[in-house]
């Protein structure tokens, strides 16, 4: 049975930082592309970032371009989100998902599995 659970998000104040993790079992991580996503109240679900399987590339969306970083663990089969700078607009509920393709894709819906997301709040 494949499981992602994220965990690390929690309330932090404007400028601070969060990294979160992405740990998965049932699966090795380095067979998949993985995204990351952000949900928050009322809003469609947004990629902000996305590690390829073919070269472990990233790319982010403009909204965390330059704040956001996305790294990995092997041994662990665990990825992460550095998250530096955090403004207001960041607070949302983070999810890591994972796509067997080689390369990115923008649409939630070209993913497969699913973490359970985990909340990020910045407010001072």
């Amino acid at each position: 049975q494949v499981q992602l659970v994220e965990s690390g998000g929690g309330l932090v104040q404007p400028g601070g930082s969060l990294r979160l993790s992405c740990a998965a079992s049932g699966i090795t991580l380095r067979d998949y592309s993985i995204g990351w996503f952000r949900q928050a109240p009322g809003k469609e679900r947004e990629r902000i970032g996305c590690a390829r399987r073919s070269d472990w590339g990233a790319s982010y969306s403009d909204s965390v371009k330059d704040r956001f970083t996305i790294s990995r663990d092997k041994a662990k089969n665990t990825v992460f989100l550095q998250m530096n700078s955090l403004l207001p607009e960041d607070t949302a509920v983070y999810f890591c998902a994972t796509r067997r393709a080689g390369l990115c894709d923008n649409s939630y819906q070209a993913y497969t599995y699913w973490g359970q997301g985990t909340q990020v709040t910045v407010s001072s």
